[in-house]
């Protein structure tokens, strides 16, 4: 599961631009999930405001939505995409790198409410989501960061090089050669001394004649 599986059936386009923006997040890489955030609001505005629109800026887009937003939902609509755009535009356009996993945390959040009312407001969906809640847990467990995927490949080769070498150690290893059998006399001493008694009679046999 993930926070914003809603939206699959709603706008599957719009849900891989979030699920994208989670990863990047789970990654710490906090400044491009800000980024991320931003287009996510920015494609959800144009869907809002309609075709005709869509070569306008973000700004007009926004603009236009606020002069037309009557009810709550509508202004917390247009409040959160305001902010998804401004914490875009200064991750994008800094300077200095600032990894701040908090106010990325806030962005995705914001992105989740402004998902809930595009979805039930202008998608007409079941009303029943609006009870959702962004869940942190599932955003951090969703998806291993590069260091950890790095650790666990490099822990993963280890131990299939390992087996790799021991495998071929015990296919050279030599069977250990038999002990021999150090009970009796071996045949080849029989032989000599059955050889060397019978030589000896012969030699008292010609010495008698």
């Amino acid at each position: 599961m993930a926070n914003f599986d809603f939206l699959k059936k709603i706008d599957k386009d719009l849900y891989e631009i979030i699920s994208e923006a989670e990863k990047l997040y789970a990654s710490e890489f906090f400044e491009q999930c800000m980024g991320q955030t931003r287009r996510f609001g920015e494609q959800m505005c144009k869907s809002v405001v309609g075709a005709r629109l869509y070569d306008e800026s973000f700004d007009e887009m926004l603009a236009t939505l606020k002069d037309k937003a009557v009810s709550i939902p509508e202004k917390e609509f247009v409040d959160d995409l305001y902010f998804l755009k401004k914490q875009g535009n200064i991750s994008v356009h800094a300077a200095k790198v600032n990894k701040d996993g908090i106010l990325a945390l806030e962005c995705l959040q914001r992105a989740f409410e402004a998902a809930i009312n595009y979805a039930v407001f202008y998608k007409k969906a079941n009303r029943s989501i609006l009870k959702k809640q962004y869940d942190i847990e599932l955003l951090v467990t969703r998806e291993p960061s590069l260091k950890e995927k790095y650790t666990e490949l490099k822990t993963e080769k280890k131990q299939n090089k390992k087996q790799t070498k021991n495998s071929v150690k015990q296919s050279y290893t030599m069977k250990p050669r038999e002990k021999s059998d150090k009970r009796g006399v071996s045949l080849f001493w029989i032989f000599v001394g059955i050889s060397s008694f019978v030589s000896a009679i012969l030699m008292l046999v010609i010495m008698i004649i």
